[in-house]
């Protein structure tokens, strides 16, 4: 039997790392099976819909390298795969149920519910639709319907015995079939349920295997019963850990990004999402942590994914980012990088061949600090201007060393970088030092001087190859500046 799963977002908002997570293990498991994955736009809650969140789904396919075998602008045999296309099956479906017995149409309005609510709440009771129409007569639904009675299709559940399933994860799964609502099948509007549509669809897109978050887990017995209702066989169901924060609390906003746009706007790479992301909730052993795309989808396996919540860490996420940056060439990065620039106004639009090369020059210098793509204007921020922006001025004070004792060790890096492009940076660099043992202080107390007068910034690349990026004429000025900053403060 070949595989095929699928995955079915609403777009009714921006993709999110759960959902992310949903579509990369359908991908994977897909791909590594030598099966079929199928994109269907679940959109037939159209009070929600928007069109900007249907072409996120499509940019944060784009972005990630995840392609699917059938889908939107990929047809196949089982087109249309937007649900708002499908609504006559749907339909014709939900009333076969009804004549087989399996479904009946309710009539109650929404004033009925509403009050049906209201009493339940007041004796403290779970609310539940109370099956006041199950039972109707056939003269009595003849009259209903003659009097151009609105209703929705509501599924007849078993008030009796059990419904069970086997997950590929959580392993056997029953529920008692009394405590199961009659849920809707199909709206007032003609517009089905995400129960009906899903089955419908699922079953005559022939899907294999469905693999989905766990939330999904109360509705896999109502899904067992309209596949017995149909005469269909079920999928395999693979119900995926939740995604956690590292609080134990179920992902949101308040722990951070979560939509996949996010994380792109802030300078991820899409090979750090992807492997990051495969690893919530799934190993391949007890030690392997770096997977590209082509990797994964040829080891990933469903026996591997964990019972237990995965934790979302956006530092380990981080570290996989900077990882994958210092794998690109210096082109490759300038060329990610450079957007973050120009959104900054460091540089242009029309970025010219003398900016490029200086710009080039940079990418060395920030390659092993960054982490985000979008840390670059922020590490060699110093690298524009005459004078740098400081960001940290305080800290040309060392402790226990005076202003005048500031102002001295600085005139005299003055004159010893006034070599800078004659002495080696090792000869430079030992004069520096001496600099400590002469005004009797530590090392760091006649370079932190330097680098706020070169920088603005207490935490920098290392210093000479920011004074070769420089240039001599910018590192003398500079350091006068900052002699010049310093009386001006102590006048």
């Amino acid at each position: 039997m070949k595989v095929r799963v699928r995955y079915a977002p609403s777009p009714t908002g921006y993709q999110h790392i759960g959902g992310l997570r949903t579509a990369l293990f359908n991908y994977l498991y897909a791909k590594a099976s030598g099966g079929d994955f199928i994109l269907r736009i679940e959109d037939t809650d159209r009070s929600r819909y928007f069109d900007g969140a249907l072409q996120d789904i499509f940019d944060t396919f784009n972005w990630l390298g995840i392609d699917y075998d059938e889908g939107p602008n990929k047809p196949g045999a089982n087109e249309p795969y937007f649900q708002s296309e499908r609504l006559e099956l749907y339909n014709k479906y939900a009333h076969e149920l009804v004549d087989k017995g399996w479904a009946y149409k309710c009539y109650c309005d929404s004033e009925r519910l509403a009050k049906l609510k209201e009493e339940q709440e007041k004796n403290k009771q779970s609310f539940g639709y109370d099956r006041h129409c199950r039972d109707l007569s056939a003269e009595e639904i003849a009259k209903l319907d003659a009097a151009g009675t609105k209703y929705v299709i509501r599924f007849k559940a078993p008030l009796e015995g059990k419904t069970s399933f086997d997950d590929k994860i959580l392993g056997h799964i029953e529920v008692e079939n009394n405590t199961l609502q009659d849920f809707i099948l199909l709206k007032s509007d003609g517009f089905p349920t995400y129960h009906l549509a899903n089955i419908v669809d699922d079953h005559l897109m022939g899907i294999t295997h469905v693999l989905r978050a766990q939330e999904w887990i109360p509705s896999t017995p109502n899904h067992i019963l309209l596949y017995k209702a149909f005469g269909w066989e079920h999928p395999e169901f693979c119900h995926l850990p939740m995604v956690m924060g590292q609080d134990g609390q179920k992902l949101s906003k308040r722990h951070g990004a979560t939509q996949v746009m996010e994380f792109r706007k802030n300078g991820y790479l899409p090979e750090a999402i992807i492997n990051f992301i495969a690893l919530l909730g799934w190993s391949l052993d007890d030690s392997t942590e770096m997977f590209s795309l082509a990797e994964l989808s040829k080891v990933f396996d469903i026996a591997r994914i964990n019972k237990s919540p995965a934790v979302f860490n956006y530092d380990k996420l981080k570290w996989f980012n900077g990882v994958y940056i210092r794998q690109k060439s210096d082109e490759e990065l300038l060329d990610l990088v450079l957007p973050y620039f120009v959104q900054r106004g460091l540089v242009g639009e029309n970025v010219s061949a003398d900016e490029r090369a200086y710009l080039l020059r940079l990418i060395p210098l920030l390659k092993e600090r960054i982490e985000l793509l979008s840390d670059a204007p922020d590490i060699v921020e110093w690298a524009f201007g005459e004078l740098p922006p400081y960001k940290a001025w305080e800290a040309i004070y060392p402790k226990k060393v005076e202003p005048a004792a500031v102002v001295r060790i600085l005139n005299d890096e003055y004159d010893i970088l006034s070599n800078l492009d004659k002495e080696s940076d090792e000869d430079l660099q030992h004069k520096i030092y001496e600099l400590a043992a002469k005004y009797e202080v530590k090392a760091g107390a006649v370079f932190m001087p330097l680098r706020i007068a070169l920088t603005g910034t207490n935490k920098s690349p290392e210093l000479f190859p920011v004074m070769h990026v420089l240039g001599l004429d910018k590192v003398l000025a500079r350091i006068k500046a900052a002699i010049a900053k310093i009386e001006s403060e102590q006048s």
